[in-house]
Parts: C-alpha cells; sequence; structure tokens
C-alpha cells in the first residue's frame, strides 16, 4: 500500500508523469490517456454515488468504483513487468461479477422497445454520464491496445462495464418511478 507524505512532488511540471515501475512518460501518451481515462470514469462514480443511488444498487456501485482502481494499476504498469512484479489488476472474476449483476438488475426491467435518451432521475443520468465516460475509455484502450500489450481482461472488462452502467442507470429509473424516454427516430 502507496504512503503518500505530498501531493505535490513538481516531477511532473515537464509534462511528464511516472508509472508504477518508476520509469517516465509524456502525460499525453496512449498509456496516460487510457488509465486518466478510467479515473475519469472513476470520479463520476463518484459523482452518482454522492448522489445516493438506490440501496439495492449501492453495494455493486461501490465495489466498482474500487475496481476501477483495479483497472488503473493494471494499466500503470506495462505488461512486460508484470512477471516480476504482483500489482492489483482486472481479473475474469470482474467481469463475471458484471454480468451477474445485470442479469439480476434486467429481471426487474421492462424489455426494451427502443434506444433510451440519457435522463429519468439525477442519479440515472449520472450514471448515463459515467456509461459515456466509460466508452471513452476503451476507446483509449484500443489505442494502447494496437501500440503495445495491456491486461487480458482489461478492455473486455470496460465493455461489460458500459453495458452495466447502462443497465444501472434504467434500473435507478425503475426504482425512482421515472418513466424512460424512448428514442423517436421519426421526429
Amino acid at each position: 500500500m502507496p504512503r503518500i507524505t505530498k501531493v505535490y512532488t513538481r516531477t511532473g511540471d515537464d509534462g511528464t508523469t511516472g508509472l508504477g515501475i518508476g520509469s517516465r512518460v509524456r502525460k499525453d501518451g496512449a498509456r496516460v490517456e487510457a488509465y486518466g481515462a478510467v479515473d475519469e470514469l472513476n470520479s463520476q462514480l463518484g459523482v452518482v454515488l454522492a448522489q445516493g443511488v438506490d440501496p439495492s444498487l449501492e453495494a455493486e456501485l461501490r465495489r466498482i468504483h474500487n475496481d476501477l482502481f483495479h483497472l488503473g494499476s493494471d494499466l500503470c504498469i506495462p505488461e512486460e513487468a508484470k512477471a516480476t512484479l504482483d500489482v492489483p489488476h482486472i481479473a475474469e472474476r470482474h467481469i463475471d461479477a458484471l454480468e451477474e449483476w445485470m442479469d439480476r438488475w434486467s429481471e426487474e426491467l421492462a424489455p426494451l422497445e427502443n434506444f433510451v435518451l440519457p435522463g429519468g432521475s439525477q442519479v440515472a443520468a449520472s450514471l448515463h454520464f459515467a456509461r459515456a465516460i466509460c466508452r471513452r475509455a476503451e476507446r483509449r484502450l484500443v489505442t494502447l491496445a494496437a501500440l503495445e500489450p495491456i491486461g487480458s481482461h482489461a478492455l473486455r472488462y470496460l465493455n461489460r462495464l458500459s453495458d452495466a452502467l447502462f443497465v444501472a442507470a434504467r434500473y435507478e429509473n425503475a426504482k425512482q418511478g421515472c418513466a424512460e424516454t424512448l428514442w423517436n427516430s421519426r421526429k
């Protein structure tokens, strides 16, 4: 567990940042963009949780909130260094948990009849926003994966997480009695 004694280090003043292995890279590099997008997603999930999510969703969303730090750790350590370092990472169990939660939440939802416009309750709208950030993080991981290896479950996790956030938004709206606005493609 890292011990942080000072928040500022001044080492990033030149436009670089340190990876988990100590090497310095540009702050606009693909790896930093990828874990930066994951950090933004995690911050938005913090906003969701601060708004008072339905108790039936809260434990799972808090688990995801923590798991996103696993993903950040997974991304800030290059794959070749993971052979000698024991770092938190995304595993198959994280993906399995997302699928289990989605299946359980979906049992209480009406089938989709059309595309749903983001919105509804404040929490559901915030979950939709988190889903959009998740999709951006996923695109950043695709870019990174084209340049160098990434954790074997990272991309699948984000793909599944965006679906889970969509289902969670629908579930939250249902729990709050907020009707979903369906896309009208004929207007």
